[in-house]
């Protein structure tokens, strides 16, 4: 066939309506098409693996639910599954179950159950409005007779996880271990938390609660919770515990702006319960206290001036020191303009066979300045 072709001619193939096309041509393109079509059958006769079962996303379980009464209020706090029990991230959205359990006084109250139907489920698009810092903090709040009446019983509480698969059916995942809190008879909120600033602490008191929330006399007061946040609207964190009316917050920095609020807290047995949040106080100290009086200060002439030395003053905000005399029986005078950094001063102005007297001020970076040093009396040489 390869002779044939070669033997015809232009004309030829001309009158049979073809166009000449060099052999070498024909044989790369022909292995191209050869090529194209092995892969395809190759690709068509490929064994398929078998199908695979779309993903199911069971929520992980909650690992850390926890229920804290703060006035009448029981808080339900919890961290949201972030992934499915396969270790997978979740796609779908999730939704929260919590079940609950009331026993009245005296009895202890069962594990609550997942049928028929959750006390409260927290669809997707409410969970951001629970959500404090990472965890989901949900607000159980009793009215004054449900309060009244459920004084002294048992609530337990259980959470789980929820995605919805084919056809929006319920993927649930299992429930939290339970959660449980008695109802206490606390107090109001504490009132008139006020404070004021001395040179070490930020010094908070407030008024003693006389009564809890039933109208009874306080039982179980252990004392009090005081939260502190660096703006009015917070987070406040817990800043430490106090057992009576009075808290002196010694780590702040003056000419910073600090906001406090106060909970009363109460024990009985394992059981903690707090009152609601004091009102907000708030307070901004100034720097208003003088370092001390330096000390040790002693004066002696020599060839170029007099030459005086004092102890170094300690505090940590110490800008330096003033140097004072007084000639003869004249009126005081400040030497330096600018403040000394270190406990030595030359006094190359003194006029030999001059009697006179030197004093110390120190000064911190807010410009206190202390009261004066002890004086010294030297004669000029």
């Amino acid at each position: 066939m390869r002779r044939e072709f070669s033997n015809l001619k232009s004309s030829d193939l001309k009158s049979k309506g073809l166009r000449s096309v060099p052999f070498h041509r024909l044989r790369n393109e022909s292995r191209l098409l050869i090529l194209a079509v092995a892969a395809l059958l190759l690709s068509a006769c490929a064994a398929q693996g078998p199908p695979r079962p779309p993903r199911v996303e069971k929520p992980e379980r909650i690992t850390d639910l926890a229920v804290a009464q703060v006035g009448r209020t029981l808080e339900l706090s919890f961290t949201l599954p972030a992934l499915a029990t396969d270790g997978e991230g979740l796609s779908k959205p999730l939704e929260i179950q919590i079940f609950r359990a009331v026993a009245p006084p005296g009895q202890k109250s069962s594990v609550p159950a997942a049928e028929p139907q959750p006390w409260v489920t927290l669809l997707p698009s409410e969970l951001h409005c629970y959500a404090l810092g990472a965890k989901i903090v949900y607000p159980y709040r009793l009215s004054e007779q449900e309060f009244a009446q459920w004084l002294g019983a048992s609530f337990a509480f259980t959470a789980g996880g929820l995605t919805r698969g084919f056809r929006h059916r319920p993927v649930s995942g299992d429930l939290s271990s339970p959660a449980s809190a008695t109802l206490l008879d606390v107090c109001a909120p504490v009132e008139n938390l006020s404070g004021g600033t001395s040179e070490h602490a930020l010094e908070l008191s407030w008024s003693p609660p006389t009564a809890s929330l039933s109208g009874q006399p306080l039982r179980d007061l252990a004392g009090y919770r005081v939260f502190r946040s660096e703006t009015q609207t917070g987070p406040f964190q817990l800043r430490g515990e106090a057992t009576s009316a009075s808290y002196h917050d010694t780590d702040f920095q003056f000419e910073h702006s600090y906001f406090y609020k106060v909970r009363a807290a109460f024990r009985s047995g394992s059981q903690v319960a707090e009152s609601e949040d004091s009102k907000i106080f708030a307070v901004t100290p100034h720097d208003i206290f003088p370092p001390a009086a330096p000390a040790g200060l002693s004066a002696i002439s020599t060839a170029v001036g007099v030459e005086l030395i004092w102890n170094a003053n300690t505090e940590s905000d110490l800008a330096g020191y003033y140097v004072y005399r007084r000639e003869d029986a004249g009126a005081p005078q400040k030497l330096n303009t600018e403040l000394v950094g270190t406990p030595l001063y030359r006094d190359d102005s003194a006029k030999p066979g001059h009697q006179y007297t030197y004093w110390i001020t120190a000064v911190d970076l807010a410009r206190n300045e202390s009261a004066p040093s002890a004086e010294t009396t030297v004669e000029a040489h």
